[in-house]
């Protein structure tokens, strides 16, 4: 017991050295070390605050808007949030590398390099959104959006048009606003663009709570709660490129059609990479409409809402990406080695306490929290029990990985694991109904990433020289 309180007392004592507001001197390996835990200290607290936050408002959400939509309209807007997710790859990976740019410019202290970066991923991510923009305008009418989210009453059949209409835009808006996350993660102030995010989901939330009393319908209640994030993130752009960094506003004159290129090359690698993940992750609602019709995905999204609650930690270990990024570029590998030991056993600890008592739990508080009609069954509990503890280890994993050279290496497996996990969850869900769902999500990513994943980081970290 003595030996356990002076290890938690030393630990503390080395956090408080560390964490402080002015940045250490990085001319030292050992500076160097200080000041990117200091970092990722700031921006995993700052996100674990506003996650805690965001979870928080939508723990008061669910029950609101499930009640005033009712079953099949909350599913539909489930449904068509997925489909959205599933073209979070349209950005051509663009995204991704640019962070992997403005990560590498900072190791390098490359003013210049992160300038270019940034214009020429901002100028071709307005022409990607843009070119979408038009080819949605065209086919919109011709689309038969009821077959597509097998809605029934006359109400959805309505809206869901529409509503898929306000969401396409709001997200091909926010496709050339995304350099400004991007910008922040690189440079490893991710604490910064975290106040944003409180700004946008109290915004949001208003937004939501006066639609509802106003009685508005569903597309209405999407342009409130979509307007608010949009707004906090437009206000970060304000803040970065008025303010902290002015010189990194996208002018004309950075843009550069050969660094262009190189960035979508890279790029490329995320394009795919993201697309076998939005595939492997988000078609789980389009999968239960099509199978188990569109009210079947409003319990399974108050389960998985219930457990995002503890996947916070997948917040806060993503500032070590452009840590572990800069670390690699300045062949600090025995940094990297010790963080990512660290990281994976803090990060599934964490994960796994935090969700025990959801899933022991979980029926009695979705029943006081929502209503005794969408009480699960202990086999999606313990689904997705399982779920966090895999999340956090391939988050810790990934997050070395997508910002070394064997990123590529991830090709093969994530598209394994999309495209056998799709299969599974078909033929599950039809087997087991929603649980189904989740458990061919742990099957596929455990079998045909986890392990690759593990070979790799030591390949990378253990035989690099």
């Amino acid at each position: 017991m003595n030996r356990l309180l002076s290890r938690v007392v030393g630990n503390w004592v080395k956090v408080r050295e560390i964490l402080r507001l002015e940045p250490h001197d990085t001319s030292t390996p050992e500076g160097k070390s200080r000041e990117r835990y200091r970092r990722i200290l700031l921006t995993g607290g700052s996100s674990a605050i506003v996650k805690l936050l965001t979870v928080g408002i939508n723990l008061a959400i669910v029950p609101l808007t499930v009640h005033y939509l009712g079953p099949e309209r909350y599913g539909l807007w489930m449904a068509i949030s997925s489909v959205l997710a599933l073209m979070g790859f349209a950005d051509l990976g663009l995204g991704n590398g640019l962070l992997n740019a403005v990560a590498k410019a900072h190791g390098l202290n490359d003013r210049r390099g992160a300038q270019v970066a940034v214009a020429s991923t901002f100028y071709i991510l307005c022409a990607v959104a843009l070119t979408l923009l038009i080819l949605f305008l065209g086919s919109y009418p011709f689309i038969s959006w009821k077959a597509v989210f097998n809605v029934k009453s006359a109400l959805a059949i309505k809206e869901s048009g529409p509503t898929m209409m306000v969401l396409v835009v709001t997200f091909l808006i926010n496709m050339p606003l995304g350099i400004i996350q991007r910008i922040q993660s690189g440079y490893q102030e991710g604490y910064k663009f975290q106040v944003w995010l409180i700004v946008g989901s109290v915004l949001s939330f208003a937004g939501l709570l006066t639609c509802i009393y106003l009685k508005g319908g569903l597309v209405w209640l999407v342009i409130a709660y979509s307007g608010g994030q949009l707004l906090g993130t437009i206000f970060n752009g304000i803040y970065i490129f008025g303010g902290s960094r002015k010189y990194l506003f996208p002018r004309r004159k950075y843009f550069d059609l050969k660094s262009g290129k190189l960035l979508i090359l890279s790029g490329f690698t995320f394009f795919l990479l993201g697309m076998f993940a939005l595939l492997a992750n988000s078609s789980d609602d389009i999968i239960i409409a099509q199978t188990l019709g569109p009210k079947a995905i409003t319990g399974y999204e108050i389960v998985k809402k219930l457990f995002m609650f503890s996947m916070f930690t997948q917040h806060i270990i993503q500032p070590l990406w452009p840590a572990f990024g800069e670390a690699l570029v300045s062949g600090d590998l025995d940094w990297a080695r010790r963080t990512l030991r660290k990281a994976l056993r803090l990060s599934m600890l964490a994960g796994a306490g935090i969700a025990l008592p959801l899933l022991l739990f979980g029926k009695q508080i979705i029943g006081v929290w929502v209503d005794r009609a969408y009480i699960p069954g202990w086999a999606l509990l313990i689904g997705f029990f399982f779920y966090i503890i895999l999340n956090n280890y391939i988050g810790v994993i990934s997050t070395l990985l997508n910002s070394s050279a064997l990123v590529r290496k991830l090709l093969i497996p994530m598209a394994l694991t999309a495209a056998v996990g799709v299969i599974l969850k078909i033929v599950l869900a039809r087997s087991f109904g929603v649980s189904g769902v989740i458990w061919a999500t742990i099957i596929s990513w455990s079998v045909f990433f986890a392990i690759p994943s593990y070979y790799l980081s030591v390949r990378l970290l253990y035989k690099k020289r």
